[in-house]
C-alpha cells in the first residue's frame, strides 16, 4: 500500500469519485490507500460538496510549508504528547473537527478555536495560550471568543493568577442546546406576529402559522431531550467487560 503524502493525480482521482458519489471506502479501495486518508483529506478541504483537487494540493503545500516554518530549532525536540498521542494524528484530527465545526456554519478562525478547546484534556486555555496554539493575532483570537460567548458555546473564567480563561465543559453542550430552543421561541413569537400583520387568512399568513407550529415543536423537543439527557453528560461510560478466557 503506497505511503507518503498525496499526489496532485490521486486528488483529482478523489474529485472525480466525489462527483460520482462514491463511497470514501470506495474512493479509497481505487486508490490503494487507508479509508481514513481520504476521509481527512476530504474533510480537512471543504468536505464532500466543495472538494477541490487543485485547492486542496495548494493548501496542503501551503499547511507543509508553515510546519516547516514553525519547526523547532535542531537540537530542541517538540514537546511529547500526553498521554502518548501521536502528534500528526491529533493534528489531523483536529483539522477534520474543525472542518466539521465550519460546515455547521461557524467561521474559520471560530471553529479553530472552538476545536483546539474540545481537544485540550485541560477543557481551557488562556488567549495567550490560543495564540501560540493557532499562530495567529489577538486581536483574532478576541473576535473568535466573543462570537462563540455569544452563541454560548463556551464562558470565561478567571485562573488562580487572574488570567482570564476560555471554557468548553458539560453545562456549555446543555446551555448551548437550551439557548437553541428559546431562539427557536422567539422564531415561533415572530412567525405569529406575522399572521396577525398579513391577515389570518392569507396563504402567506398560513405559512408563517406553519412556520410558527413546527419551531414551537421542535424547541419543546429539544428543550425536553436536554433535561431528560442531562446526565449523559456528567456519566462516566462503564469498562468493558473482561474478555473469557479461551479453552
Amino acid at each position: 500500500m503506497p505511503g507518503g503524502r498525496l499526489t496532485q493525480q490521486e486528488r483529482q482521482q478523489i474529485a472525480l469519485g466525489l462527483a460520482d458519489d462514491l463511497a470514501y471506502a470506495e474512493i479509497a479501495r481505487r486508490l490503494d490507500r487507508p479509508t481514513s486518508t481520504i476521509t481527512r483529506e476530504v474533510m480537512r478541504n471543504g468536505g464532500p460538496l466543495a472538494y477541490r483537487a487543485d485547492l486542496a494540493h495548494r493548501a496542503t503545500e501551503h499547511r507543509a510549508h508553515r510546519r516547516r516554518e514553525a519547526a523547532p530549532p535542531q537540537g530542541r525536540e517538540a514537546p511529547p504528547q500526553a498521554h502518548g498521542r501521536d502528534a500528526e494524528a491529533v493534528r489531523a484530527y483536529v483539522e477534520v473537527f474543525t472542518t466539521l465545526l465550519m460546515q455547521s456554519g461557524l467561521p474559520r478562525m471560530t471553529s479553530r478555536v472552538l476545536a483546539h478547546l474540545y481537544t485540550t484534556d485541560a477543557g481551557s486555555l488562556t488567549a495567550s495560550e490560543l495564540v501560540q496554539h493557532l499562530q495567529v493575532s489577538p486581536a483574532s483570537i478576541s473576535k473568535a471568543v466573543t462570537l462563540l460567548e455569544s452563541q454560548g458555546l463556551i464562558r470565561r473564567e478567571r485562573d488562580e493568577r487572574r488570567r482570564e480563561r476560555y471554557v468548553v465543559d458539560n453545562d456549555v453542550w446543555y446551555d448551548g442546546m437550551i439557548a437553541a430552543a428559546k431562539s427557536h421561541a422567539q422564531l415561533a413569537e415572530t412567525a405569529r406576529q406575522g399572521v396577525g400583520v398579513l391577515g389570518p387568512d392569507t396563504p402567506a399568513a398560513a405559512r408563517l402559522e406553519g412556520i410558527a407550529r413546527f419551531v414551537d415543536f421542535v424547541g419543546e423537543g429539544m428543550t425536553r431531550a436536554a433535561e431528560q439527557a442531562r446526565e449523559v453528560l456528567y456519566t462516566k461510560p462503564e469498562p468493558p467487560a473482561p474478555a473469557e478466557p479461551t479453552r
